[in-house]
């Protein structure tokens, strides 16, 4: 081996790069999933798929109890029930994002959404529980969805889970029902 080809480290900046990549070959790999930035969200089952809002919007969940029709509103509002002696507008996103699914059941959940300006609750066949889902692992929603799916979409992951966007949910007027019935 000739002198040429030996690492030789006479200066400060050869040493402080050679220290630095030393740190990044040595780093625990959790610190890369601790640091990236993630979103923590409630999942919930709907026709067989599974979705995923924010649990920043979510303020519970409970059992589909005691459902109150109400005349007059489109057909993706499955009506009122009555949570802790506030009425709270039940949202079907079956029918809102127009896929087929089944009937209600006493199994059904309640996921009341809430922000400054708005609060209603998304039926749910069930709610798994939460996850917390690295930012990154979010892909585009696929371009087979309807315009009015991905619309309310943030993305999907890799394991098949629809992140819906609760911001714009919560804040889009096609979901808000004036007193004419009108959407």
């Amino acid at each position: 081996m000739s002198e040429q080809d030996t690492l030789s480290i006479h200066n400060e900046e050869d040493l402080a790069l050679l220290r630095e990549r030393a740190r990044l070959l040595a780093r625990d790999p959790g610190e890369d999933e601790a640091s990236a930035e993630k979103l923590e969200v409630i999942e919930f089952v709907l026709a067989g798929e599974r979705y995923g809002i924010e649990s920043e919007f979510v303020q519970e969940v409970c059992l589909l109890d005691d459902l109150t029709p109400v005349p007059c509103t489109p057909r993706f509002v499955l009506g009122v029930v009555n949570i802790h002696g506030r009425i709270i507008s039940v949202v079907d996103l079956r029918k809102f994002f127009e896929i087929p699914g089944e009937a209600i059941s006493d199994l059904n959940r309640v996921v009341v959404l809430h922000s400054e300006e708005m609060e209603f609750g998304i039926l749910a066949d069930a709610v798994p529980g939460i996850a917390s889902i690295p930012a990154a692992a979010i892909g585009p929603p696929p371009p087979t969805l309807s315009e009015k799916q991905s619309d309310f979409l943030k993305g999907v992951t890799g394991e098949r889970l629809v992140i819906v966007d609760g911001k714009k949910l919560l804040s889009d007027p096609r979901i808000v029902v004036n007193e004419e019935g009108q959407v």
